[in-house]
């Protein structure tokens, strides 16, 4: 049952009723939510909007059918940012999952390679794009690497935070104590598809909340249902992102 925790989200489900009901059926069992915040955030730019986890949290707080909110997101402890958002997230009421975010450093040395190596590349480019790379361009890339050797840059940082194996043993423990039988997850990772497999086999039902048509090969060969979450837009993106007619709409209600 949908029962909107702001006076916005109220006004805003005025606006949009169809999807409310659509939401309701979704949610019309005992429901919980798993979101790779690692996943989602790299979603953003392709969304075209920002989500604001604190209004995402009261709209799903809205149906009463959720029991839980599960998030999972890496912490830099030499991040003031990352921090607050840490400390943001346990007092908005998720159930929060987090670890250390790892630097790791990716050598783009080409001292010791020839100029139509692809042994640097290989680290940062697909290896069938490679493939099809005729030489000129390797070794244009290999020359903008050595470019930056001479300017002191002989590596990258890539931050790592992955979140597969904690969020699968999480829907794992929940489904084989029973928990609920209803698993929203937002991740377009295709290293969930056997999990999501095994729950619908065994009697659960799982919905992917993410982007239409960025979801993985694998997830798309599963029988998993896809909600498209810019549906939701107006409820979970920032305020000032919120469309003015929207806003003009709401004003007068």
């Amino acid at each position: 049952m949908f029962n909107p925790k702001t006076d916005r989200i109220r006004m805003l489900a005025k606006l949009f009723p169809e999807l409310i009901i659509e939401l309701n059926r979704i949610f019309s069992t005992s429901t919980n939510i798993y979101i790779d915040w690692q996943n989602v955030i790299h979603w953003q730019n392709k969304l075209g909007f920002h989500i604001h986890f604190v209004r995402l949290k009261q709209f799903l707080d809205s149906f009463d059918s959720i029991r839980a909110v599960n998030i999972y997101t890496g912490t830099s402890e030499s991040s003031k940012e990352s921090i607050k958002q840490i400390s943001e997230l346990r007092s908005s009421g998720y159930t929060l999952s987090t670890k250390a975010v790892k630097l790791i450093r990716i050598s783009i040395d080409t001292s010791n390679t020839s100029t139509n190596s692809t042994v640097i590349l290989s680290n940062f480019i697909k290896k069938n794009f490679i493939s099809i790379m005729d030489s000129a361009s390797i070794e244009h890339l290999n020359g903008r690497l050595t470019k930056l050797n001479r300017e002191g840059v002989l590596y990258i940082e890539e931050r790592k935070c992955n979140f597969d194996v904690e969020i699968s043993r999480d829907m794992q423990r929940d489904f084989e104590n029973g928990i609920t039988k209803n698993y929203i997850l937002w991740s377009t990772d295709s290293d969930f598809a056997d999990l999501i497999i095994q729950i619908e086999k065994g009697g659960g039902k799982v919905y992917i909340f993410a982007m239409s048509g960025c979801i993985s090969f694998e997830l798309n060969q599963t029988t998993v249902t896809i909600f498209d979450i810019r549906k939701i837009r107006e409820f979970i993106c920032w305020p000032k992102e919120i469309s003015k007619e929207i806003k003009d709409i709401i004003n007068r209600l």
